[in-house]
């Protein structure tokens, strides 16, 4: 009976939970973390060398060097502050346990390198050359990218929308403040694709993924 009774509950959980044990988002976030840590390590000279050739700046896309738009993604200047790596977990777990590990991966490496293109795009013909050389690196536009996807799987009506809004004016804030950076905007722009992501697959009819309730 209890073999059988198992056998039943084995079978009510969905193919989407038994095909991911892994949470691939944990593994990323920690991986990320313990690099940061590695580097802290290693000589202030050789971590400015390693950070600067997984940079996203506008030098190296300039020149050709556009690995740096995953390699970017991988590292970050300093370990990142619990609350946020614990927020990033929760975001990424989430997207995995709503749409799949595979979605949640194309979803924040689109964002990201959308986002760092955008700013490219807008940085490369007026940025001083302090702003072209800079450190740009960091899990923070694929987090964002991701948020905003996640709207989807909001109720519909005044909550989703509310919802959108809400982020948006959380992200636009540091954009219209004196003495905003790049990274602000590329943070607003993540966002912007997370949330055309959210609409396009609320336009899709029979989407299949778990929703916040």
């Amino acid at each position: 009976m209890f073999a059988r009774g198992a056998s039943v509950a084995a079978r009510g959980l969905s193919d989407h939970e038994q095909m991911n044990p892994i949470p691939w988002g944990a593994v990323y976030a920690g991986g990320v973390q313990l690099g940061a840590y590695a580097l802290e390590r290693t000589g202030a000279a050789e971590r400015e060398r390693l950070l600067r050739g997984c940079s996203t700046n506008v030098d190296n896309l300039a020149a050709g060097r556009w690995e740096t738009l995953l390699s970017s993604a991988l590292v970050v200047e300093e370990p990142m502050p619990l609350p946020y790596a614990l927020l990033l977990v929760a975001v990424l777990g989430y997207a995995e346990y709503a749409y799949g590990a595979w979605w949640a991966a194309a979803v924040f490496l689109f964002g990201h390198a959308a986002a760092t293109l955008l700013v490219y795009g807008a940085l490369r013909g007026r940025a001083d050359p302090q702003t072209r050389r800079a450190v740009d690196v960091g899990t923070s536009y694929g987090f964002n990218a991701v948020l905003g996807a996640l709207t989807s799987a909001l109720p519909r009506g005044a909550i989703r929308t509310a919802a959108r809004v809400g982020l948006v004016a959380l992200a636009a804030a540091p954009v219209v403040r004196r003495g905003r950076t790049f990274t602000d905007a590329g943070h607003l722009a993540a966002l912007g694709v997370g949330i055309g992501v959210s609409l396009a697959f609320d336009c899709l009819s029979g989407a299949k993924h778990r929703k916040i309730t």
